[in-house]
């Protein structure tokens, strides 16, 4: 006597398409992680400023949060970052640390995002940023000019969005840019999010006085009102204090074993 043959549960198929496609779902963790508070929907202004040449965007941002008293929400980790931090009064500091205040938000960084792993960055804090629905990220950073003026250069993802600077910057009519600000951009753009490169002329070395003038700028984009006389009056001190950051990024980088972190190898 044979056994009936078991009889087809629609059931179990359907909870293994489910499983199945719970398996295909499954994204791979980011590069990039952000732990921070949310920022505010639909219109936050978010600016961004990692070391650059001659350190533009992080000197300017990281005045301008100290001044208006912007409040730290978040910070970013990565197992790409270098392995630095610096301290303040035996306190460590984030390297990338998150502040807001009202509808603009900041993003301050004390590290350099190698070229290597500028994409998977950009990628990562454009992600975060995108839930939020920002009305404009803007990237300040440096360019390296033969000039001693200290002129600020303006980019921007459309022609539209192009007007919005076109009297506060010196528009450049052709030439690239690199770096993270140039990855931020790019990421942006294909996002549809308006985006804006500020780059601030300098030389490569700390740079204050090419910082205040970027500050210039977001005085007249945001009616910030910054003083920027008391950062033009510490600029020596700055330039020597950055200087010494720089350095120490730099031993950093080239000491760091190629097995542990290979984009700094």
């Amino acid at each position: 006597m044979t056994e009936d043959a078991p009889e087809f549960n629609t059931d179990m198929l359907s909870r293994l398409d489910t499983i199945h496609n719970d398996l295909i779902e499954i994204k791979p963790k980011k590069d990039i992680n952000v732990i921070s508070k949310p920022l505010p929907m639909n219109g936050a202004s978010v600016l961004i400023g990692f070391p650059g040449s001659g350190l533009v965007g992080t000197i300017a941002l990281q005045y301008m949060v100290d001044q208006l008293e912007f409040k730290q929400i978040g910070t970013m980790t990565s197992k790409f970052f270098p392995p630095l931090a610096m301290m303040n009064k035996g306190v460590i500091n984030d390297p990338v640390r998150i502040y807001i205040k009202n509808d603009i938000a900041a993003i301050v960084a004390d590290i350099p995002i190698h070229p290597m792993i500028c994409y998977e960055t950009s990628r990562d804090i454009i992600d975060w940023l995108a839930q939020f629905k920002p009305k404009e990220v803007v990237t300040i950073a440096g360019i390296i000019t033969n000039e001693p003026e200290k002129r600020v250069f303006g980019v921007a993802t459309t022609a539209d969005a192009l007007k919005r600077i076109e009297e506060l910057t010196l528009l450049l009519p052709i030439g690239s840019i690199s770096g993270i600000a140039s990855s931020l951009l790019t990421e942006c753009k294909a996002r549809g999010i308006t985006g804006y490169g500020l780059l601030g002329e300098t030389v490569n070395a700390p740079d204050p006085r090419s910082s205040a003038a970027t500050i210039e700028v977001l005085n007249k984009m945001y009616n910030l009102g910054i003083d920027i006389q008391p950062l033009i009056d510490q600029a020596v001190e700055i330039e020597q204090s950055m200087g010494k950051l720089a350095e120490e990024v730099q031993q950093s980088a080239e000491q760091s074993p190629k097995k542990d972190l290979p984009m700094y190898g």
